[in-house]
């Protein structure tokens, strides 16, 4: 494409998507009129679900290509600042959107792990591999892999650690669909899943990376300003000011403030919470004798008769949901699943665990969200409960917080590490460079990217602490009997990501009594604010675009890697254009029904399974791929033992530390949590390489002069670079 010709196609595609912003704006502000005109919320919802889905069909239908080039990489025609667009609309996922503010709201200070090394790790992308991936010039990240390193077992081994972290990834993506589905539409949850599998499939199927590049970048449109409608509303509201990046500040001072009245036994919220907590503490208890006595009983035999009386008394409560006046089918069913679940004595241990776990949790004081690195609080507890106490017990106090202080530090910086390199090795990402013109453009879209992205995770942290101000102001104190309309809209949702329970039975709403799940927390921001229900809409379809958008770059690449590298690089290098691009389109579907079947079984949280997928990237691919760019002695063994070892090491990390379908941890290395267990595999995979590289013959003089040619510039390559 000639630089004329390309500018032309340039102030095209600013023409059509500022006539796109404009339509999308509108569209909003009519369905606005029609709600006040009494249009029912409801169909506000199935209106935002047809017309965005119907809109990136109608996209992805335009971008249909029979081209191998146009599939793969949308013909390395895209410019740099739509590049950015789309791949930041590619890389802000349902986590992104929906879990960064819940996570940021759960976590306070920790949760800005996500924010520093998920925009950190562009550093890495744009230093160290988007300009040489491009100048490399293939489809996938397997196709370096197998190019650089020679011989098949290193692109199968990437093809295999594509698939793994994609397949991660995507699961949370279509888990995320199912949950905005839900709320937009009234469906149940398993539909919802299914059919937003739907509008996932109708951006990808027929264009590929041609019409997921068009797609992403109108999706980014709405998921940026459905993100900043609502946090401009609350900043406006509390504090007079519309850019709330600036103005938070002064409503997280409030918020510390009413954080520590809630700590304080003395003050009438104080004592309320306080005796909330002291009935979690009994559970607590209750729940860690029961263990120890199955433990018990497990050692002599006679635990049957134990679970036996749990398995009756989970019966009668069964009895009693089905005998109600009006029986609640999900607690029906949820309590048959309870009862299924319950296969014996070491089912019932995780199970009080679980219990044990999420007592002790309701039961510890308002965690001080402002405060880095904070400990337990147990000196300020023991000093509390025991004025009187010796200084031993104030040094043992001490010593517990310290701990606590250091274990949240080497898991920030551990969890940082981790996304950073994460980032710069995740497949569906780094794909997105093979797709602008020339080198140029791919380093300036890696800064159009990080700008995009950017805007969103600047917003997310205020966002966070203004939703806090108003649970803590306008539903801590209320009665039960005025809870407002979206608590329950969302109870009926999913129970696990908002419940509210009366403890100690007083009639009125403390904060230990409100279970409020991450995943919500920006979805429920425009009915929390008592916001239009459009703008409810809105959000929804701003996460529905989110998590399409990642999905169908993952599940491309998926596809993609399956197809190009393994079919048709390995098993027929004579396949038509037309069998290659049948077989990716065939294998597009079976893996997102399969996605889709797995996030239906809700296997971990969003984030949990958002941040497994950029430590398994990390293990697996950045020794590799950065190795194989900036030492020319990196060969095929070292490849092969050092996305083995650094993927091996990091799945088994997880898979001894956290339990998909339950979440409890155990057996911790260095008390690190599993979401960072990239910080074991990566190190394993550096060594790898670098050990089995040195441990055998150096790679051809014709790989050697393939790493002179992606990394350095040459007189021709910069002419043919210009002309292009």
């Amino acid at each position: 494409m000639s630089t004329q010709t390309q500018s032309q196609f340039f102030q095209q595609l600013k023409k059509y998507y500022t006539f796109y912003t404009g339509g999308f704006i509108a569209f909003v502000i009519v369905l606005a009129i029609l709600e006040q005109m009494g249009l029912p919320p409801r169909w506000i919802g199935y209106i935002f679900l047809a017309a965005t889905i119907s809109l990136y069909a109608g996209i992805g239908i335009m971008s249909r290509t029979a081209d191998v080039s146009e599939y793969y990489v949308a013909g390395r025609r895209v410019p740099a600042l739509f590049n950015g667009m789309a791949t930041g609309a590619d890389w802000m996922s349902a986590a992104s959107f929906i879990g960064m503010a819940g996570t940021l709201y759960l976590a306070g200070f920790d949760g800005l792990a996500f924010v520093m090394g998920w925009t950190g790790g562009y550093v890495l992308v744009a230093l160290f591999l988007a300009p040489y991936l491009r100048k490399f010039g293939q489809f996938t990240i397997p196709d370096f892999l197998g190019t650089r390193y020679g011989g098949n077992l290193p692109r199968t081994i990437g093809v295999i650690a594509a698939i793994i972290c994609s397949f991660t990834y995507v699961v949370a993506q279509i888990y995320g669909v199912g949950i905005i589905t839900a709320r937009l539409t009234g469906l149940e949850f398993q539909i919802g899943v299914f059919v937003g599998l739907a509008g996932i499939l109708v951006c990808s199927f027929l264009g590929g990376m041609r019409a997921v590049t068009w797609t992403q970048v109108a999706q980014y449109i709405i998921l940026i300003i459905a993100y900043m409608i609502p946090v401009v509303w609350l900043s406006v509201v509390h504090t007079g000011n519309p850019v709330p990046q600036i103005a938070y500040g002064q409503v997280l001072q409030k918020v510390t403030l009413k954080e520590n009245e809630l700590n304080n036994p003395a003050t009438v919220l104080g004592a309320a919470e306080a005796s909330v907590r002291a009935i979690y503490k009994e559970k607590q208890l209750a729940a860690e004798a029961k263990i120890k006595s199955l433990e018990a009983a497990i050692a002599t035999g006679s635990a049957d008769t134990i679970v036996g009386e749990a398995r009756a008394a989970l019966d009668a409560e069964l009895a009693a949901l089905k005998a109600a006046p009006e029986p609640d089918a999900k607690k029906i069913e949820a309590k048959t699943k309870e009862i299924a679940d319950l296969t014996g004595p070491d089912a019932l241990v995780a199970k009080l665990k679980k219990a044990a776990d999420g007592a002790k949790k309701s039961a510890g004081p308002v965690a001080a969200h402002a405060q880095p690195f904070s400990g337990k609080g147990a000196e300020k507890k023991l000093l509390n409960d025991k004025p009187d106490a010796s200084a031993a017990e104030i040094a043992a106090a001490k010593a517990e917080d310290q701990e606590a202080s250091n274990i949240k530090r080497r898991n920030f910086i551990a969890l940082v590490l981790c996304l950073m390199v994460g980032t710069a090795s995740l497949p569906h990402i780094l794909m997105r460079y093979y797709t602008t013109p020339s080198v140029r453009e791919a380093r300036k879209s890696v800064f159009w990217s990080l700008l995009f992205i950017f805007l969103l995770y600047f917003t997310a942290p205020a966002l966070a602490v203004l939703v806090k101000f108003e649970v803590y102001n306008n539903l801590v104190g209320l009665p039960f009997t005025s809870l407002p309309a979206w608590v329950a809209n969302w109870q009926a949702v999913d129970a696990t990501l908002m419940k509210i329970v009366d403890i100690n039975l007083d009639g009125i709403v403390q904060l230990a009594e409100i279970t409020i799940g991450g995943d919500l927390i920006v979805l429920a921001t425009p009915e929390i604010a008592g916001l239009p229900y459009v703008i409810s809409g809105m959000v929804a379809a701003g996460g529905l675009a989110a998590a399409l958008s990642t999905a169908d770059g993952l599940l491309l690449t998926i596809a993609n890697a399956l197809s190009h590298d393994v079919y048709y690089k390995m098993i027929d290098p004579k396949a038509s254009t037309i069998r290659r691009l049948a077989i990716s389109r065939s294998l597009l579907l079976v893996v997102a029904v399969f996605a889709a079947y797995t996030a239906s079984l809700k296997p971990g949280d969003i984030l949990f399974l958002v941040g497994a997928a950029f430590s398994l990237a990390a293990s697996a691919f950045f020794p590799a791929l950065v190795l194989g760019v900036f030492w020319k002695r990196a060969n095929y063994l070292g490849a092969v033992v050092g996305m083995l070892a650094g993927l091996g090491v990091c799945m088994y990390y997880m898979f001894i530390t956290y339990d998909f379908f339950g979440g409890v941890a155990a057996n911790e290395w260095f008390a690190i949590k599993p979401i960072a267990a990239g910080v074991f595999g990566m190190p394993i995979g550096f060594l790898g390489v670098i050990i089995g590289s040195l441990l055998s013959r150096a790679p051809s003089l014709e790989i050697q002069q393939l790493v002179d040619h992606v990394r350095y510039p040459s007189l021709v390559n910069d002419i043919e670079t210009r002309a292009a």
